[in-house]
C-alpha cells in the first residue's frame, strides 16, 4: 500500500520511538477494513517498537487505535489516514512513542492541566486542508493529557455517523457527545476554549509588554513580510495575529507564487511563520484587534482587553469571505452553507448542490464539485460569467453542470436544520424561483477586515483601507498592508511586497520622528 520511497522515509521517522507503542485494530469484513489491515501491517513492519495486534473493541468499524504499549489507545482513527491526515497518523505514532512535540511549553503544561474526561471526536474528509491541523491538535491533547480521547472519523466512509450527527462541513469536533466547533482551529485555540482561565492570564500578559518600535496587526503575507523586513533593521517588532496565515490557510494551490511551481495554503502559511520566528519579533498569535487610538504612543485594544502600545503600527488584517447576506444563510452555516468546495465537497457526495458565483472562484469550485456531486447549479448575478475562458470551457463540457445568469439568491431555504433548496430572483423576467438541493457553496469574493477601524482611519466605501505609495494611511505612524487596503489585485505576492513597502515605510517614520526630537 506504501510505496517503498514513503517505506523508507517512515521507518526513518519510526527510529525516533523513545518506548514502544501498539497499533489496536476493530475491523470488519469490509474491502476498507482490508486495506486498513495492510496498512498497519506495513507499518508495524517498518520498526520493532511497533506491534500490531487485532483485538480493538472500538465502537467504529474499521478503525485503529495507538498506544503505548500495555495502556489503552487514546488516539483512534476511525478511516485509513492517508492523503492529508498521513502526516496526522505519523505524528500521532512519533508522540505516542514518546517524541516530544514541537509546541511551547506553556501550552503543554495547559493542556496538562485541562479536566477530563475529554473525548474528542473530528469528522474530516481526507481532501480537507484544514482538517489535519485540527486532527493533529485534538490527537497531541490525547498524548499529553490521560483524561482525553481524539478519534478521527472519515466522514465519506462513516456516512451514517455523518447524517446521524447532521455533520454537512469539516473539520467538524465534538467533545463528550457535544458539539464543539468547525473549522481550523489550532492548538492554542483550542486550549484556550477548554480552558476558561485562559483569557484573563492571557490580557494580563500582553497588557505588560513594554511599547513596540513596529506592531504588525495580521499575520498573513503582508504581515509576515512587514514583520521581517522591520526586524531586521534591529527594531522592536511584534506582531498580533487573529489567526497566523491568515486567508492564505484556505487557500488549496498556489500556483502563481514566483520561484514556486506549485505549493498548497498551509504549506506556506507554515514556512511564512517558520521565516518571522527566525527573527526577534515577538509573535501574539490568537489575537485579534478592536480599536485603535492615535497618541505619543498608538495603542490597539485587543478582544481580550489587553491594550498593545508601539512607536509605528502597521495594519495587514486581510479579507474573508463575503456572505450573500440573504435569509438562511447564518442559519444553515455548517448545515449546507459552505464557503470552501475542496474541504466540504467531499461531503455533499451524489446530492445536488448549488455555487454562488461566477468569478474564477466560483467557476473552479462547480468544476471541482461536479467530479463528487450529482449535479451542480452554477448562479451568476451578472448577465455574463466573468471567470476565464479556459475556465468557462471547461464548465461547459460538464454534463452534470446547469448555469444560471441573471439570478440574484434571494433566500436559503431548509426543513430539520439542514438545507433543502435555493429561491431566487430572474432578473430578466422578474419571476421568483427555486432550486431543490442539499448544498450552497458561496464564491463571491472577498471582504477587507477593517470593520474595526471605521471612524479611526480613512476607508474606501468598499471598505478598504485607503494608503499612499508608501503604505502611510491617514494617520500618522499608522501604515497598511494587503488585502485590507486599496491596492489593486489581491494576490499573495503582490501582499508581500506590500508588506514589505508599508515597513520600510514605517521605519522611515520612525527615523524621522526621532530626528526631529
Amino acid at each position: 500500500m506504501l510505496d517503498a520511497q514513503i517505506k523508507t522515509q517512515l521507518a526513518a521517522y519510526l527510529e525516533k520511538l523513545q518506548r514502544p507503542i501498539e497499533l489496536v485494530a476493530s475491523l470488519d469484513d469490509s474491502a476498507k477494513a482490508q486495506e486498513m489491515r495492510t496498512l498497519l501491517g506495513e507499518i508495524a513492519a517498518l520498526s520493532d517498537k511497533v506491534s500490531l495486534r487485532d483485538d480493538g473493541q472500538h465502537a467504529l468499524r474499521p478503525s485503529f487505535g495507538i498506544a503505548s504499549q500495555g495502556e489503552a489507545p487514546r488516539v483512534h482513527f476511525a478511516g485509513v489516514p492517508m492523503g492529508h491526515e498521513f502526516t496526522s497518523l505519523v505524528l500521532a505514532l512519533l508522540q505516542t512513542g514518546g517524541h516530544p512535540p514541537k509546541v511551547e511549553a506553556d501550552t503543554i503544561a495547559a493542556i496538562r492541566a485541562l479536566q477530563g474526561p475529554l473525548n474528542f471526536e473530528t469528522f474530516v474528509s481526507l481532501s480537507c486542508h484544514n482538517c489535519p491541523d485540527v486532527v493533529q491538535a485534538l490527537n497531541l491533547i490525547a498524548v499529553l493529557n490521560p483524561g482525553a480521547t481524539s478519534t478521527m472519523i472519515d466522514g465519506a466512509l462513516f456516512q451514517g455517523e455523518v447524517d446521524r450527527r447532521q455533520v454537512m462541513a469539516v473539520p467538524t469536533v465534538f467533545v463528550n457527545g457535544e458539539h464543539f466547533g468547525q473549522g481550523r482551529m489550532g492548538i492554542e485555540e483550542i486550549v484556550a476554549r477548554l480552558d476558561t482561565g485562559a483569557a484573563g492570564r492571557d490580557a494580563e500578559k500582553l497588557g505588560a509588554k513594554d511599547a513596540f518600535d513596529v506592531l504588525v496587526v495580521g499575520g498573513g503575507p503582508a504581515g509576515a513580510s512587514a514583520a521581517i523586513y522591520a526586524a531586521r533593521k534591529g527594531i522592536r517588532t511584534g506582531v498580533a495575529a487573529e489567526r497566523f496565515g491568515g486567508q492564505v490557510m484556505d487557500t488549496l494551490a498556489i500556483e502563481n507564487f514566483i520561484s514556486v511551481k506549485e505549493t498548497e495554503g498551509p504549506k506556506l502559511a507554515m514556512a511564512l511563520e517558520e521565516h518571522v520566528k527566525q527573527y526577534d519579533v515577538d509573535v501574539m498569535n490568537l489575537q485579534k484587534a478592536t480599536g485603535l487610538t492615535a497618541g505619543d504612543l498608538i495603542e490597539v485594544t485587543l478582544e481580550n482587553g489587553a491594550v498593545l502600545k508601539s512607536k509605528s503600527v502597521i495594519i495587514a488584517t486581510g479579507a474573508r469571505w463575503r456572505e450573500m447576506n440573504v435569509p438562511g444563510e447564518k442559519e444553515y452555516r455548517g448545515r449546507g452553507v459552505a464557503y470552501c468546495p475542496h474541504c466540504d465537497g467531499p461531503l455533499f457526495k451524489g446530492k445536488r448542490v448549488a455555487v454562488i458565483g461566477g468569478g474564477n472562484s466560483g467557476v473552479e469550485a462547480a468544476i471541482d464539485l461536479a467530479g463528487v456531486v450529482s449535479h451542480v447549479t452554477l448562479l451568476e448575478f451578472d448577465s455574463a460569467l466573468r471567470a476565464d475562458a479556459v475556465l468557462q470551457q471547461k464548465l461547459a463540457s460538464l454534463p452534470n453542470v446547469t448555469v444560471v445568469k441573471s439570478a440574484q439568491t434571494t433566500e436559503v431555504t431548509g426543513d430539520n436544520g439542514k438545507v433543502n433548496g435555493l429561491a431566487y430572483l430572474d432578473r430578466v423576467s422578474g419571476e421568483a424561483r427555486h432550486v431543490e438541493l442539499e448544498g450552497v457553496f458561496v464564491q463571491i469574493g472577498l471582504l477587507p477586515n477593517t470593520d474595526w477601524l471605521k471612524g479611526t482611519l480613512e476607508l474606501s466605501n468598499r471598505g478598504e483601507i485607503v494608503v499612499d505609495a508608501r503604505g502611510q494611511t491617514s494617520l500618522p505612524g499608522v501604515f497598511a498592508a494587503g488585502d485590507c487596503t486599496t491596492v489593486p489585485y489581491k494576490q499573495i505576492i503582490i501582499a508581500m511586497g506590500e508588506g514589505a513597502k508599508a515597513s520600510l515605510g514605517a521605519f522611515d517614520h520612525l527615523i524621522r520622528s526621532s530626528a526631529g526630537n
